[in-house]
């Protein structure tokens, strides 16, 4: 998908007969008193779609995340039809931050409470091929990152409105440092280069949200879940897989749920571990912070943000 590609894309959501937020949401059972309420972003598949269907099965309120109506009815379904939990399905595309404006201002009008957010949505390093977003940005640092920044920084305040409530971002083990005389990589692209420099953004943004959000209630963690699990991602990078789904849903949940780790920790699988050095560069944070919201539109001060345009 090139930028033509992506841009006709757009041309054609703009011509839905309903609004994009008609579109992303349907009448669905709403979250009970003492119900979690939790968002799995890229919930219609893979690491996404076992976490919903997990969160569902223990009684949470799951808000299923993704692309493909089809594929996020069936895990709505499956969550309901199971129980005790209660699931609802909304449609956003990360490659648009008009569509993450509008998903994020759907779920502030629809829900008054979120206790779990959980940042999963993203898009590998194949094929190697240097793709733009329609807002012109290298599209894995969009997907991955800036899209996370932008939907986290608009549903904080029911986060704060939740606490206790906790923010899981699914980063990964693959983490480049980011190069800011050229973040969107226009000079020696490649797939891999674009994926490990996102990643590492949103570990980065995770010890940011964790100095800011100190003592309001909210927890943050980010981790690397399991090397090559079955997943599309890693289909399309046509690697063998070497680890479960299962076993990056244990890992995820962990950071879903224990108490035992300081917010802000990096995990790989089950295990705290350390990062890149630039995620503890509080330089590099900092010039970080100021791009993303740059590129977003968000101002932000002492930890809460407003959306400028």
């Amino acid at each position: 998908m090139h930028r033509a590609a992506v841009t006709a894309a757009a041309v054609l959501i703009s011509l839905w007969p309903a609004s994009v937020a008609e579109a992303m949401a349907q009448e669905a059972p709403a979250p009970t008193p003492g119900q979690n309420v939790t968002l799995v972003t890229g919930a219609t598949s893979g690491l996404g779609r076992e976490l919903a269907l997990r969160l569902g099965a223990r009684g949470d309120h799951v808000i299923v995340h993704g692309r493909n109506e089809e594929r996020g009815a069936e895990v709505v379904d499956a969550i309901n039809a199971a129980g005790p939990g209660s699931a609802r399905f909304y449609r956003a595309d990360f490659a648009s931050l008009a569509e993450v404006r509008a998903f994020a201002e759907t779920l502030r009008a629809d829900y008054d409470r979120l206790d779990i957010l959980i940042n999963n949505a993203g898009f590998g390093s194949a094929p190697d091929e240097r793709w733009v977003t329609e807002d012109g940005h290298e599209y894995r640092f969009q997907v991955n990152y800036l899209s996370t920044f932008l939907l986290t920084h608009m549903l904080m305040p029911r986060l704060l409105d939740s606490t206790p409530s906790r923010i899981v971002n699914v980063s990964s083990g693959a983490q480049t440092p980011i190069d800011f005389d050229d973040v969107m990589i226009e000079k020696d692209f490649s797939g891999r280069r674009a994926y490990a420099q996102s990643k590492l953004a949103q570990i980065m943004f995770t010890h940011d949200l964790a100095d800011d959000l100190a003592g309001t209630g909210i927890v943050v963690g980010s981790l690397h879940p399991a090397t090559y699990m079955p997943t599309e991602m890693v289909r399309r990078l046509g690697a063998t897989p070497r680890a479960t789904i299962d076993e990056g849903a244990d890992a995820v949940m962990q950071v879903v749920d224990s108490d035992d780790f300081e917010s802000g920790q990096y995990f790989s699988g089950l295990r705290p571990t350390r990062a890149n050095d630039q995620a503890y560069d509080a330089e590099a944070r900092a010039r970080l912070r100021e791009l993303s919201q740059e590129l977003t539109g968000l101002t932000c001060n002492m930890g809460r943000c407003r959306l400028d345009r």
